[in-house]
């Protein structure tokens, strides 16, 4: 079954180019003129891909962005007329997992596509070797599953959310750093900043009120054992 992509532009030019190319390469294109269309799409059926423009009428890219982070890891590729750093950096810290400039070739946005497709693949779940459940306090983490729970209640986590309390969880009282976690997560060839880690975290104390991960103040976060 070919991969679908999901494509917000609201420009119909540049919208019927991008959608011409990726059709070529074999994927079914969902391609959509706003931001909340593109929601009907996501809650209905998500795409394997999103390539988003960011000025949008209504919803603009940063807030549909910041959405779909709130339930789904899936590959976002920010496309914009905003070539400013602050702008990328912006898109990359709410969830964007690469930034292209217009204009672009549709050529290296079709290899971009491919290029987090195939690691999106490899991010899904595999049989876990080893131990089938993570246990550090309150925190259930089931790998083969990929369910965590919490006071006995299961908690609804992303992929990202799932490998940080992984990580965290099979090392209980470890300081890692945030550079560390945001290789472990996110991979080496990572382009934005390490307040990802930051704002995944964040999302993870929301979700779990009195989950007892600790910042460890200019360097990362632990997650502290029930006895100290």
């Amino acid at each position: 079954m070919n991969d679908t992509i999901g494509l917000v532009e609201d420009d119909p030019n540049i919208r019927e180019i991008v959608e011409a190319y990726l059709t070529k390469e074999g994927y079914e294109v969902k391609a959509v003129d706003t931001a909340e269309k593109a929601w009907d799409i996501f809650e209905t059926g998500a795409p394997d891909l999103w390539v988003l423009d960011i000025m949008l009428p209504g919803m603009d890219g940063y807030e549909f962005c910041k959405r779909i982070r709130q339930t789904s890891e899936v590959p976002i590729l920010i496309i914009s007329a905003k070539d400013e750093e602050v702008d990328k950096i912006l898109g990359l810290e709410l969830g964007g997992d690469d930034y292209l400039t217009k204009p672009f070739s549709p050529r290296e946005l079709v290899a971009r596509v491919k290029r987090h497709l195939k690691k999106w693949e490899a991010m899904k779940p595999l049989p876990e070797q080893g131990e089938e459940k993570i246990t550090a306090g309150e925190l259930v983490l089931n790998q083969q599953e990929r369910r965590v729970y919490f006071k006995g209640e299961e908690i609804e986590v992303t992929t990202k959310e799932f490998e940080i309390l992984k990580i965290l969880g099979a090392q209980e009282n470890r300081a890692f750093s945030r550079e560390e976690l945001l290789v472990k997560v996110w991979g080496d060839d990572y382009f934005g900043s390490d307040r990802a880690v930051d704002d995944l975290i964040k999302r993870l104390r929301k979700k779990m009120k009195d989950l007892p991960i600790e910042t460890v103040w200019g360097h990362g976060y632990r997650l502290r054992d029930g006895s100290s």
